[in-house]
């Protein structure tokens, strides 16, 4: 399936209206973005450049209108090629008046005294400003009240669009691909460092833009957690490989994993991936409209603890989108009802003994009768790597 890069204009005016529609419902007159998911979204701009912590960047969303861009000028060219009309400049960095004055201007001229703006402060958000900055802004504006804004985007982002979705499933293609060619990279004696380094490789081979996450464990019957960087150890027969990836295409993630016994796998590693399988399986079999995140976790945490309530990395899933993670989390708190667009991960993992873990990862997205895999989904015993 070939999936076109970016999105057309109609794209972005349709999430605008759905936002601008929430505002007004809400009671507020402006949302300020700051964060490059946030800004990305209304915008559709695209770059690494956010990986400088050195300038800010803010969009200005009014209840009616389209978005301001208020950014460092080195950004003018690029956000010209989006869809906005209105780019506000200045030269960054300055010390004296990092775009504070700027932003302020425009909130001024969008807003009257009363008015309430909206900045994103729920769970998985941050104000991406010095707190100087920010304490400026403020003061520059005293007649207006900045406040939460009532969780609109986040309602808004966890719903993805039937483009936003073939965006994804593109990404798990890619992904899916690489998995396949592991046993190209990995025999015994091969250093784990240099798995994680060709297998990054392998990912943009088979058209991922970049590969931000890669994660993975090792060692012998399981591995002891699923976020460590690489180490040198070789691997050795008797080894579980895990490899967890969130690769990137046209700025959107998929993140799922796989196990690799080297060698022959023993019972006890067999079985547990059996088990993982099987809680994948009964999750996706589960998601549907309505039922709520919580659900799905305990769905899941019956086959891997017996209904224990899980283990102590906290969730057995998550949404993904155009971050690696996004609300809602697999967990017993979180009663977010499923709709159809959302696309989760669902991540269960068993506990192996010996401080000892293995885990296994799918993406799915919602649909309006049940659930559709994105990435292919593993079946039948774990993946092997010839001693």
């Amino acid at each position: 399936m070939t999936v076109t890069r970016g999105f057309p204009d109609t794209e972005f005016r349709a999430r605008v209206a759905r936002l601008q529609t929430a505002l007004t419902q809400a009671g507020r007159t402006a949302l300020l973005l700051t964060t490059e998911p946030e800004v990305r979204y209304v915008t559709g701009f695209l770059t690494r450049f956010w990986e400088s912590p050195t300038r800010p960047w803010f969009v200005v969303l009014p209840v009616t209108g389209d978005p301001i861009a208020v950014i460092p000028n080195i950004g003018a060219h690029l956000m010209s090629q989006t869809w906005l009309d209105d780019i506000r400049t200045w030269r960054s960095p300055d010390y004296d008046d990092d775009g504070t004055g700027l932003l302020a201007d425009t909130l001024a001229e969008v807003t009257a005294p009363g008015d309430r703006i909206g900045v994103p402060s729920g769970g998985e958000t941050h104000l991406r400003m010095p707190l100087a900055d920010w304490d400026r802004l403020r003061t520059a504006l005293p007649d207006r009240d900045f406040t939460d804004d009532a969780d609109i985007l986040r309602q808004a982002r966890i719903v993805k669009s039937p483009a936003e979705i073939d965006k994804i499933r593109a990404a798990c293609a890619v992904a899916d691909r690489a998995f396949d060619r592991v046993p190209e990279i990995a025999r015994v004696g091969t250093p784990l460092d240099e798995v994680f380094r060709r297998f990054q490789m392998l990912c943009l081979e088979e058209g991922a833009d970049w590969v931000p996450y890669l994660a993975g464990g090792l060692g012998q019957g399981g591995y002891g957690d699923v976020i460590s960087p690489a180490t040198q150890a070789p691997l050795a027969p008797g080894d579980i490989l895990m490899l967890d990836t969130g690769l990137v295409r046209d700025g959107y993630y998929c993140d799922f994993d796989r196990n690799f016994a080297i060698g022959p796998a023993t019972d006890a590693v067999t079985k547990a991936h059996a088990r993982l399988i099987d809680a994948t399986q009964a999750g996706f079999a589960s998601a549907r409209p309505g039922v709520t995140a919580a659900d799905l976790f305990h769905v899941m945490d019956r086959i891997v603890t017996g209904g224990a309530g899980g283990s102590d990395t906290g969730r057995l899933g998550h949404g993904v989108g155009s971050q690696l993670t996004e609300p809602p989390s697999l967990i017993p708190d979180d009663h977010t009802p499923l709709a159809p667009g959302m696309v989760l991960a669902l991540e269960p993992g068993i506990d192996m003994g010996g401080g000892r873990i293995m885990v296994h990862e799918e993406n799915i997205v919602i649909t309006d009768t049940g659930a559709e895999w994105l990435s292919t989904p593993q079946s039948g015993p774990i993946r092997k790597i010839a001693p």
